[in-house]
């Protein structure tokens, strides 16, 4: 396979903008070179990639021959990528801000050009994570919230103005415009892109996007390939640098039947979600195909691929159709641009035609789309689905097990509220929340809330007043849509007013509740429940006074609201009683099939889409007042308790050190099952007592201003103590106890992991942690990589693997390394107390057997092999450049050096 060979494919197509270049890949069909009409969709998509970037030396013959041949080098063989663009959020994309800032300043000091640090193609960042509840129930929730962000984050925002400024190609969408995977499903996105070749000038293509959020493949609703990676791999990309994978497995889904009256589009990802998790797709893409894809709209299937990394997989891609045209149409996309995309999707092969022969994929499930019921998942996991019609029972399982566990029967107590006396107890609701890009994205879930909402006002029914509620949609469309259709005053009357257009509660930044609700919370330990239309509810996550978190449709948000507990019968149980002391149940109130379908029919308006979008890059008048300089490079303030110059690139030397072995390496941390990145890095408030809270207070930040671990992400010295310090987390090492506790071996002392981590290092002994099944599972959040690493981490031996967190751990220069099958801690007798020595790295080739030898403290030895998941040559190299940013560096910096020597 080489050049001449592909050169067939390479024709003209006129576009609006002129004649341009495209691969068509039906020509390679034609001339017999490979089958491409039973090609998944999602692969002919890399395939026209990788024909497209073909050069010789960055996409080579060996890389043609790959994805020619994808199935048999499917999870076997690497390929690059070159996406068009990067999309990121703030909370991801500050610290790689930062990363690139501080880039320059290596730059400069090693004597180059700091302007040659810059992105190299389209990155947008949207600020949409550090919204909070702060205020709700009120129409002047949106501009207090609001408020109170700028108060909080405006240093933050300056180096994001700063860096607007000072790289090219770097754009940024300001606070209140929408959540990210919203803007770029309703605007940024292009489906096909228009731009110029520095070898073939203007080009047609697949658009196709890495984000640095793990919800990027809500993209794949509308045909357009991404997914989330860690913040350090999203910057080697944006400076030019492949994005390497395996060719991919493909896991094909067979929709077949049609939804039933009453199941929404939350039902259908939810039963999806957890079929998928139980059918093993983690490294695969998902895409979706069948004679069930008619009755997805293009919201339904937005939402469906939202939640990729819920079921595991890398992408939940669905092929371009009428459906998608139709989709641009209406959220107000330039018509030349939405004809191009349908005449070059027919022309080139990526058009989904359901009369052709289905694709061949890797393996086929299929999920029957008229056996979806209504549902909720929780009560810490998206993938724990439980049927509505289940839901008395199943939650009164966890409420008694919850109890036990106290060492108690289930009890009602009285929590008095502005004077009345109200009975709760066990299930009590404290948070409904509608938020979340996965739901709000959905006219169908959106109209269904405000008509629920409008139906229960008009029967006098009230929410419970220790809920508390809120409305985030992830775009302003949103909003103007339920007021043209008069639903709006419905929500607000049950205190589902705006509070943000951000992620609020999906991503913990949920606020405080009632202070009595919290108070009485404390008091009486009852078990306690959020509900929200989010993606993710890992334990600890929503809110820490929050026993579990549920998800649930956005009008599910607002019944279980008026319920106010979770352990509700919707059958047998009204939701509470109208003036004349009727009974109304959920089915009383729950939309009209019929009704839901013409206000849909009615919500989207391509004007408003237009008018919305027009000024997305244009920010409020606090936006445009704070100043930030027009300098090649970012002024530290040595004051900044948010922004402080990491130590990365601290005596970088031109040459990396040889790899070595790692020798008396102790465990800081013993993982359990399922640790999440949130665990690791969290995310949410920084308690007054906590180890970050106490070092901001000693800098002189007063409590009421210690913001979220997630905010202060630009102060590696605040990380650092964030790392493992969620209270939710339990180290088994410590099991009594939760947060971020160890043991020092050495003195065999219980202190917290930073005090630990820098006394191993004091000492100079190296640390690792131990963990089982699904490590790093949730967020694609590189500081849960970055965090251990400047703790010292050198290693992480588990079970399994979440796919972006093993990622980011490799992009730190951190070790994963995978028990063989069949063994783990438990199974090989190790308990955390041992010292390691890990053999064989020096030599380090990609998934290499490595031994580790294990002592344990009266001396009896335990040797064992494990896996190397450095699963690529180009990962070999970043852990022996100490991480990917390193590489970087010196890779620019030796390119810097040839230009010189040419010029």
């Amino acid at each position: 396979m080489s050049r001449t060979d592909i050169e067939v494919a390479f024709e003209k197509m006129d576009t609006y903008m002129g004649p341009a270049t495209i691969v068509n890949l039906r020509r390679l069909e034609e001339v017999g070179l490979i089958k491409v009409s039973r090609m998944p969709y999602s692969i002919r998509v890399l395939l026209e990639n990788v024909v497209r970037n073909y050069d010789g030396f960055v996409v080579r013959d060996e890389d043609l021959k790959a994805i020619f041949n994808w199935k048999e080098s499917a999870g076997k063989v690497e390929i690059p990528l070159l996406p068009a663009r990067v999309i990121m959020q703030d909370l991801t994309g500050v610290p790689a801000v930062i990363d690139l800032a501080t880039m320059r300043d290596a730059f400069k000091d090693m004597g180059y050009d700091p302007n040659l640090v810059n992105p190299l193609i389209p990155v947008d960042l949207v600020i949409d994570h550090s919204v909070q509840v702060d205020y709700y129930g009120t129409s002047l929730a949106l501009r207090k919230n609001m408020e109170k962000e700028f108060e909080r984050n405006s240093e933050r925002y300056r180096l994001l103005k700063w860096a607007q400024k000072a790289f090219q190609n770097f754009r940024v969408v300001p606070p209140g415009k929408g959540i990210i995977h919203q803007v770029n499903l309703e605007y940024l996105a292009k489906v096909v892109w228009l731009g110029n070749d520095r070898r073939r000038g203007l080009m047609a293509y697949p658009d196709s996007v890495l984000g640095t959020d793990s919800h990027t493949t809500m993209i794949n609703g509308i045909g357009v390939l991404g997914w989330g990676v860690g913040g350090i791999e999203a910057e080697a990309v944006l400076l030019g640098q492949p994005y390497y994978m395996l060719v991919p497995p493909v896991v094909g889904v067979r929709l077949v039947g049609r939804p039933k009256s009453g199941v929404t589009p939350t039902d259908i990802v939810l039963y999806t979600t957890e079929l998928l998790r139980k059918k093993g797709v983690v490294g695969k893409f998902v895409e979706f195909f069948g004679p069930g894809l008619k009755y997805l709209s293009a919201a339904d299937r937005a939402t469906i691929a939202n939640m990729a990394p819920e079921y595991g997989a890398t992408m939940g891609y669905f092929p371009i159709d009428e459906i998608t045209i139709n989709y641009l149409m209406m959220t107000g996309r330039d018509p030349r641009h939405v004809s191009l995309v349908a005449e070059y999707a027919k022309r080139v092969g990526l058009w989904y035609d359901p009369e052709a022969p289905e694709p061949e994929y890797s393996e086929a499930v299929e999920v029957d789309l008229g056996k979806v019921e209504p549902a909720i998942a929780g009560p810490a996991n998206p993938e724990d689905r439980i049927p509505l019609a289940q839901a008395k029972e199943k939650l009164g399982s966890i409420i008694e097990a919850y109890a036990k566990n106290a060492k108690r029967e289930r009890k009602k107590v009285s929590l008095t509220i502005d004077g009345e006396s109200y009975e709760v107890g066990d299930g009590m609701v404290i948070i409904a929340a509608i938020t979340s890009c996965t739901n709000t994205s959905n006219p169908t879930n959106m109209v269904a809330a405000g008509l629920l909402a409008r139906n229960a006002v008009q029967r006098g029914l009230k929410v419970k007043p220790w809920v508390k509620t809120s409305n985030a949609p992830g775009s302003r469309v949103v909003t103007e849509y339920l007021t043209r259709l008069g639903l709006m005053p419905y929500l607000e009357a049950l205190g589902f007013h705006v509070t943000g257009y951000g992620c609020t509660v999906c991503i913990g930044n949920t606020g405080p509740l009632r202070k009595e609700v919290e108070d009485f919370i404390r008091k009486e330990g009852v078990y306690t429940a959020a509900v929200l239309s989010g993606n993710r509810n890992f334990e600890g996550r929503i809110h820490p006074l929050a026993s579990g978190a549920f998800l649930a449709s956005p009008p599910l948000v607002v019944a279980y609201a008026i319920a106010g507990r979770i352990d509700i019968d919707f059958d047998k149980e009204p939701l509470g009683y109208d003036p004349n002391g009727e009974p109304v149940y959920l089915r009383d109130i729950w939309p009209d099939p019929e009704e839901l379908r013409k206000y849909v029919d009615a919500a989207l308006d391509p004007k408003e889409f237009q008018a919305k979008y027009s000024d997305v890059f244009e920010g409020t008048e606090e936006w445009v007042k704070l100043e930030a300089p027009a300098t090649p490079t970012f002024q530290w303030d040595p004051k900044s308790t948010y922004l402080k110059k990491p130590p990365f690139f601290e005596k970088l030397s031109e040459k990396p050190e040889p790899l070595k072995d790692i020798i008396g390496a102790r465990v800081l941390i013993y993982a359990p099952d399922r640790i999440s990145t949130d665990h690791i890095s969290p995310a949410g408030a920084i308690s007054p007592s906590s180890k970050a809270g106490q070092y901001l207070q000693s800098l002189g930040v007063p409590p009421e201003e210690l913001n979220t671990c997630g905010s202060r992400r630009g102060n590696h010295e605040v990380m650092m103590r964030c790392t493992f310090d969620n209270p939710k987390f339990r180290n088994l090492l410590v099991p009594d106890r939760q947060g971020g506790w160890t043991i020092f071996w050495p003195t065999k002392e219980v202190m917290h992991v930073f005090d630990a981590a820098m006394k191993y290092k004091e000492l100079g002994t190296p640390v690792i942690v131990l963990g089982r099944s699904n490590y790093g599972v949730g967020s694609s959040r590189d500081w849960a990589a970055k965090g251990p690493y400047l703790l010292g981490v050198r290693a992480v031996i588990a079970k399994s693997f979440e796919r972006i967190h093993r990622s980011n751990l490799v992009g730190m220069g951190i070790i994963p390394l995978e028990f063989m099958p069949g063994q783990g801690p438990d199974e090989l007798g190790l308990d955390g107390s041992e010292t390691y020595d890990i053999l064989g790295l020096s030599d380090l080739t990609p998934g290499k057997t490595l031994k580790v030898r294990a002592v344990k403290p009266d001396g009896k030895v335990i040797e064992f092999n494990v896996k190397a998941r450095v699963d690529t040559p180009i990962e070999v190299e970043y852990v022996k450049h100490g991480g990917i940013l390193h590489y970087m560096l010196r890779k620019l910096a030796e390119e810097a050096k040839e230009g010189r020597k040419a010029s």
